[in-house]
Order: structure tokens, then C-alpha cells, then sequence
């Protein structure tokens, strides 16, 4: 063919017909494969009739008609699918060109791909794509890893079909090198999934607490969203709440309470498990989707379990809503603020130099999380690049300290309502602990010498030195290596 295309694309699912729609709109001609090839054809004949979009009905074809250096981009399900496409596309292309994944790959082997491509000459790049269809479409939010050489041939398409905030900023920048930008967006999926539970608590808490329709919650959420909780999952929430079915009825009250999950939010926990963070907040929304998958056993144990029944809201319901609010936000701050110190924690163990206020500003516009919120976060990186914990830059000290009796409130009141708040209780008490200059640990400690002989340090000795105390006045001097699992 005369034209070649800038780029291949295999994987005509949802996210993958919209990204190459995005590309073409863009001004790239883009070449597409898949498996199934009368989806290839489907698609040529459909929403891609009459745009610079080519169907091929094999690798070798595709890989044909793609402009040197040859960039291929993988939308296909994440695990051995990915290394069997890569296998037989190495042998069709050469040194210099790029293999690009965009599916929601683990980490680990994004960065084992890497190393494996480049070992055949060939470049990769892992990328976490994040905004549903509307943002494949429209704009995502991008976060690419891996070959470094690799960043420059792609920039200019990745930066030209991702989302853009109101300065002109494209949410897409280079991560780092081998598994950086599946990790990012691993977190980033953390995140939402506490952000998505967090708001399913504040849900509960109006309308068992509160006794709120779900006409009254749309609102609140209207509300909410023209302020600091501006953000995609509460302007949804405001939609979901005031969708009816073509009867009248609320579509919501007939969805099963059981929630699914691809994954991404449990290696979220498992990596922070493994750095040693406490990401306490993710975890528990984790857990929380798990508790609900276990519909049988609740119904069965709601009949039996004895627990307080929500009573009828007696107090100033705006004043409580406003303390929801506060709750709501500060949660959040938590969430983010694990999230950004599991990435900091990683980065000191695989050598990535992530720059968290491109982070922030990728999360900015295009992906679910998108937020006004993530727009104060780049500010405090901007600010201190090497901050700590975002709960501790200015503005969200501030914050924190304006949300703490509202905060404390609701989660007495669920409390006191037997209301379930796995992930805005796991903030207050994550909050409570890390402004705590001290912990019980210091029991702990005593109890682990008390049975293994694991030692302690001393408050009143240097850090680094160890002692062991012979608390029965029978046991030995041998005392246990130490070290932390």
C-alpha cells in the first residue's frame, strides 16, 4: 500500500475500537486485527466506514501496512494472551520497533516483557489506559512504562488522543522504565476502588440513617459535586440515583448487592502488603466487595446475627450532611495519600524516578478518579517534590483539620446504626494513627519478646540496638534473629 499507518492496533473490544476511532480522529491512520475476524470486518464496515482505518485479517498483514519503526498496540485481556501475541509478533518485525500493552497488566510482568522484547531488539511499553469507553473515545488518561527509547516514537499519538486538562496539560506522560506505568495505574485502580466504596458508605448512611429517597441522595450529589468532592464517580452517582426504568422505578433498588472485581485492587493490596505501607483503606474496599459477593450467607446470618436496626435521623439532617461531606473528603485524602506512599515506597525499591505531580496531573482528566481534588495534590508535589504524606502539605492539613469533628461524627452514628463503614472508619483510624507519636507497638514488641525472644529497642538507647529481657527468669540468652517479613 502507498499510505502506511502510524500504528496497528489488536483487539476489537470496546476499548479498542474506541481507541483507534480516537487515533483516526486525531489524524492517524491506524491499522486493526482481531482474532475473530468478522469483528474486523464488522468494524470497517461500521463505525469505522469511510476513515482512515485499515483491516487486516492477519499479523502478517498488519504488520505490513504499519509505517518503520512499526508501533503495535495490544488491547487484548491481560496474561497469556499478551505473551502469546508478542511471540508471534517478534518474529514479523525489527530492531527499533515498539510493542505497546494497554490491557490491565500486573506489574511484574509487564516488566519481565520488557526485558524479554528488548533481549529480541525490539522496544516495549506497558501502558495503564484508564477511562472506560466514553474516555477511550473521547480522551483517557495514560500512564506508559517500560523501553525509554520507545517514548519518543509513541508521544506524539499517546499525547494527542489523551485527555487534556484546562490548561492544555495531556494526562499522559512517561512513567519509568519496566513495570512503572502498570504500576501507576495499579494504584490508580486502588484508588477508585476506595473511592467507589467510600461512596457506597456515605450511600447507605442516607438512605438507612437519614431515611433519604433516592431522588433526595441525587441531589445531595449534585450538591456535592459543584465543590471540593468534585469528581467523575460523584457526578455518576448523581445520575445513577436519579435513573428510572421506562415503569418509573428506581433502576438501582433492582441491582443485586453483590459487587464484582477484575483483580487489580487485590494486587493493590498485595504490593503494599509486600512494601510493608499501610494501605488500609484499599484493602478494606477489597474486602468489602468480597463480604458482599457472599449475598447467601448475609441473608441467612441477618436472620440469626443480632446488631442495632438504623433508627429514624432525629438531628439537623443538613448539619449531618454537611459532616457526611467532610467525612467523605477526608476519606478520600487518606486514600490518595496510601496510594501516593505505596508508589513512593516502589520506586525506592525498582529504581523508578516518578514525579508525582505528572502523576496527579495524568489522574487529572480522562480516567475514573479524575477529580478538581487531584488538581491540590500536583500543587503539593509541585510544592515539595519529596512530601512525605500529601495529608501533611498546607492545604490538606487544613482540610483535615476542618473535616475532624464531622468526621468523627458519622462514623459514631453509623456505628451507633449498626452501618457497615469498613473504609471511612480504616481512614479515621489510619488519620488517628499517623499523627500518633505513639503506638502500643511497644506492648507488641514486648509480647513478641515474651515468646520468641524476638527483641526490642529501648526508648532510652540508640536506634539500631537490640534487647531481650527473660521475662519467666527460665528462659535463655539466645534470642531470635531479627528482621522484617
Amino acid at each position: 500500500m502507498a499510505n502506511k499507518s502510524d500504528i496497528g492496533l489488536i483487539g476489537l473490544a470496546v476499548m479498542g475500537e474506541n481507541l483507534v476511532l480516537n487515533m483516526e480522529s486525531k489524524g492517524f491512520t491506524v491499522s486493526v486485527f482481531n482474532r475473530t475476524l468478522a469483528r474486523v470486518d464488522n468494524f470497517i464496515a461500521g463505525r469505522a466506514a469511510g476513515k482512515n482505518i485499515v483491516g487486516t485479517h492477519s499479523l502478517e498483514e498488519l504488520v505490513s501496512t504499519l509505517k518503520s519503526p512499526r508501533k503495535v498496540f495490544l488491547m487484548i485481556k491481560a496474561g497469556a494472551a499478551v505473551d502469546e501475541y508478542i511471540d508471534k509478533l517478534i518474529p514479523l518485525l525489527e530492531p527499533g520497533d515498539v510493542i505497546i500493552d494497554g490491557g490491565n497488566t500486573h506489574f511484574p510482568d509487564t516488566a519481565r516483557r520488557r526485558e524479554y522484547v528488548e533481549g529480541r531488539g525490539l522496544l516495549y511499553i506497558g501502558t495503564g489506559v484508564s477511562g472506560g469507553e466514553e474516555g477511550a473515545l473521547k480522551g483517557p488518561s495514560m500512564m506508559p512504562g517500560g523501553s525509554p527509547k520507545a517514548w519518543p516514537l509513541v508521544k506524539p499519538i499517546f499525547q494527542s488522543i489523551c485527555a487534556h486538562v484546562a490548561d492544555g496539560s495531556p494526562c499522559c506522560d512517561w512513567v519509568g522504565e519496566g513495570g512503572a506505568g502498570h504500576f501507576v495505574k495499579m494504584v490508580h485502580n486502588g484508588i477508585e476502588y476506595g473511592d467507589i466504596q467510600l461512596i457506597c458508605e456515605c450511600y447507605q448512611i442516607m438512605k438507612d440513617c437519614l431515611g433519604m429517597s433516592n431522588s433526595e441522595m441525587s441531589e445531595v450529589f449534585g450538591e456535592w459535586n459543584l465543590g471540593d468532592l468534585d469528581s467523575y464517580l460523584i457526578e455518576i452517582t448523581r445520575d445513577i440515583l436519579a435513573k428510572k426504568d421506562d415503569d418509573g422505578h428506581c433502576v438501582l433498588d433492582y441491582i443485586l448487592d453483590t459487587a464484582g472485581q477484575k483483580g487489580t485492587g487485590k494486587w493493590t493490596a498485595i504490593a503494599a502488603l509486600d512494601a510493608g505501607v499501610p494501605l488500609t483503606l484499599i484493602t478494606e474496599s477489597v474486602y468489602a466487595r468480597s463480604l458482599s459477593a457472599q449475598k447467601e450467607e448475609r441473608v441467612a446470618a441477618s436472620k440469626i446475627l443480632a446488631g442495632p436496626c438504623a433508627k429514624c435521623f432525629e438531628g439537623n439532617r443538613e448539619e449531618f450532611l454537611s459532616n457526611l461531606q467532610q467525612a467523605l473528603f477526608a476519606s478520600k485524602v487518606v486514600s490518595y495519600a496510601q496510594g501516593f506512599a505505596l508508589m513512593r515506597a516502589a520506586a525506592a525499591e525498582y529504581g523508578w524516578r516518578l514525579n508525582y505531580g505528572n502523576i496527579a496531573l495524568m489522574w487529572r482528566g480522562g480516567c475514573i478518579i479524575r477529580s478538581v481534588f487531584l488538581g491540590k495534590i500536583k500543587e503539593a508535589f509541585d510544592s515539595q517534590p519529596d512530601l512525605a504524606n500529601i495529608m501533611l502539605a498546607p492545604y490538606f492539613q487544613e482540610k483535615m483539620a476542618q473535616a475532624q469533628s464531622g468526621w468523627r461524627r458519622v462514623i459514631a452514628l453509623a456505628v451507633e446504626n449498626g452501618i457497615p463503614t469498613p473504609t471511612l472508619s480504616a481512614a479515621l483510624s489510619y488519620y488517628d494513627g499517623y499523627r500518633s507519636g505513639r503506638l502500643p507497638a511497644n506492648l507488641l514488641q514486648a509480647m513478641r519478646d515474651y515468646f520468641g525472644a524476638h527483641t526490642y529497642e529501648r526508648t532510652d538507647r540508640p536506634r539500631g540496638e537490640f534487647f531481650h529481657t527473660n521475662w519467666t527468669g527460665f528462659g535463655g540468652d539466645t534470642t531470635s534473629s531479627t528482621y522484617n517479613a
